[in-house]
Order: C-alpha cells, then structure tokens, then sequence
C-alpha cells in the first residue's frame, strides 16, 4: 500500500514546486491535483518539472469540461515532461457544475461519454505511437482528422495510465472494464466499498476479461487525530453528503434522513448547521480516527484487501506538521 498526498486547493501555482520537492523529499509516492480553485494539468507540470522520482496526476480534471483532443495533447506533453510519471486522473462531476458552470452539456449517458472519452484519448495515443488510422465513432464523438502537423514526438515513455473517480456503482463498473486505476471518493465507508462498489468493478472487469488486480485502487481517505481534523472531516462529510447523486453512501448505512436534511441546508446555504448533523457513529463510518503514532496502523487495517494507494484528506503544506508527516511516510514505508 503506497501513501500519496494532494495540492491543497488554495495552492497558488507559484508555491507548488516548493511543495513537490518537499513532498518528493519526504518520500511520497504521488502528489495528486485536483481541479478546484485551479487548473491541476498546470500544477502537474511544475511538479514534473521540479521533481525527479514523485509521479504526479490529476485528482480530477473535469472530463466533460473538455474535449478528448486536448486532454490526449496536455497528457501526452505532461509524460514526456515528467519522463513517465505522469497519470490522468478523470471525473464526470455532477450536472449542475457541467452546465451552469462549465457551460457545456450534460449527456444522456454519464458513463456512455466518459466511455467513449477514454477511448478516443487512447487512439489519439495510438495513432501518434504506431501510426495507426484515427477513426474513433460513438454517440458523441466521430474523430477522424489528423496530420503530420498536429503530431506530437513520441516520448520515451508513453505508457500514460487513466484514472477515473466515481461515488456510485456505474463509474465503478467502467473503472473495472476500462480504466488503469480508480479515484475512491474521499466520502464513502469500508462497507460501502465492499458491499457496492468494489463488485461493480469486478463486474466491469470481467466483462473485459480482467479482474481487480488490473485496476489501481486509489483511496482518499479522511482522517481524525486531534480536534481540527475532526471538525475538517464532519464539515467535509457534511457537505458531501448533502449532493442528492451521493445518496447512497449514507442510505447503506440507514441515514438517507440525515442526507436529505443535509441536501435541505445546502439548498439554503445554511452551511454552519451542517457539521452538526454528522454524530460520531457517522464520523466513524467514514473516517480513520486514531493517534497519530497509531495512524499508519488504522489505515492499514481499515484498508486492508481494498487499497493500493492512499491519500490522507489533510493538505501537505511545507512547514507544517512535518513530524506527523515524516513519521506517517516512515511508518507506511516499514509496513510495505
């Protein structure tokens, strides 16, 4: 199990190399960056270029805020950049962000356009790697056009794998049948995991002739250690919860009430009263709370049969609490 961590959304692009050398040198597998307050494809490369052995990846971009040209083009350039240690992270996001502000359409199939996405992203990697013909024809997208002119070199390293995150069991069987790895939403239980999700992917990849070890399973995982964190993780908890498309999660786990007076206070903006609602059984459900000296350990356990990666919902920021961070990547290293 590897540890990564992620940008803090409110990184300013200028202060990210700074951040990647520190967590280069403190022995991160990944910085992940996620498309927030800024876009994550320039925050990867200032990690690639200021690094030499941490990979970097979006963790997300918003796929269907572009088109699958640029995304094959700007991750094509990020892996020559980084010398192959870049990954495409992709998410849908929900409805209402794609069309009243991103300002494009939302499709009739989510997981049919993301589909057909990662398809045509990789036979735009083909046709620049072999040679071989574009033609790539769905529902939504006919691409057939390319030169010369608009061919990138190839890299030495053009293995680019693509990530997708999802909450719910459609995504998930697509991550199985398609995808190099999946996003687990920092929302979700164990028991969600394993009773929802992780067999949707088995159900994917079979139908491609694959099992789950074909799938890199990142988990983002909020923590509890001392009382700042706890309040970070029921605010975080709160709000998730509150997107009516995230239902389920707390529906496994017989509080689909709370989620809909969630969705009641957002609708109103009442944001103070959400935390609130999230009791200590809930915050159990949905977090790792332990010591710090014991945090390792947790996760571990907790995590056991269904991770590969894990990213800890704190942002790494040089300077701060780097005694937890050096002794979380030490203790992760000792246990393999």
């Amino acid at each position: 199990m590897n540890l990564d961590t992620f940008l803090d959304p409110s990184t300013p692009l200028g202060a990210v190399p700074e951040l990647a050398r520190h967590a280069e040198t403190l022995g991160f597998g990944c910085v992940w960056a996620a498309e927030t307050q800024h876009n994550p494809f320039l925050a990867c490369a200032l990690i690639a270029a200021n690094t030499t052995r941490i990979d970097c990846g979006t963790g997300i971009a918003v796929s269907f805020a572009r088109s699958p040209a640029v995304m094959a083009h700007t991750s094509w350039d990020l892996a020559d950049l980084s010398g192959g240690r870049f990954r495409l992270g992709l998410g849908t996001q929900v409805k209402a962000h794609i069309e009243r502000r991103f300002g494009m359409a939302w499709p009739e199939s989510v997981t049919g356009k993301l589909r057909e996405q990662i398809q045509a992203v990789r036979a735009f990697w083909a046709n620049w790697q072999t040679g071989e013909k574009l033609n790539q024809r769905g529902e939504y997208y006919k691409l057939t056009l390319t030169s010369p002119f608009f061919t990138p070199d190839k890299p030495e390293n053009p293995r680019i794998p693509i990530y997708i995150a999802g909450v719910n069991t459609g995504l998930a069987r697509l991550a199985g049948e398609l995808a190099d790895g999946f996003h687990v939403h920092p929302y979700h239980s164990p028991e969600y995991l394993r009773a929802t999700l992780l067999p949707a992917m088995e159900t994917g990849a079979a139908k491609a002739g694959r099992t789950l070890k074909d799938v890199d399973i990142v988990v983002n995982a909020f923590t509890v250690s001392n009382p700042h964190d706890d309040a970070l993780a029921r605010m975080q908890i709160a709000f998730y919860a509150s997107t009516p498309s995230y239902r389920a999660v707390m529906a496994h786990h017989g509080w689909a009430d709370v989620a809909e007076r969630l969705s009641a206070h957002a609708a109103k903006q009442e944001w103070a009263k959400m935390p609130g609602l999230i009791t200590d059984a809930m915050l159990n459900a949905f977090a790792t709370v332990a010591e710090e000296a014991d945090l390792a350990a947790a996760l571990h356990e907790r995590y056991a049969g269904i991770a590969d990666r894990v990213t800890i919902y704190i942002p790494l920021r040089p300077g701060e609490r780097d005694g937890f961070w050096t002794r979380l990547v030490g203790d992760f290293e000792k246990m393999g």
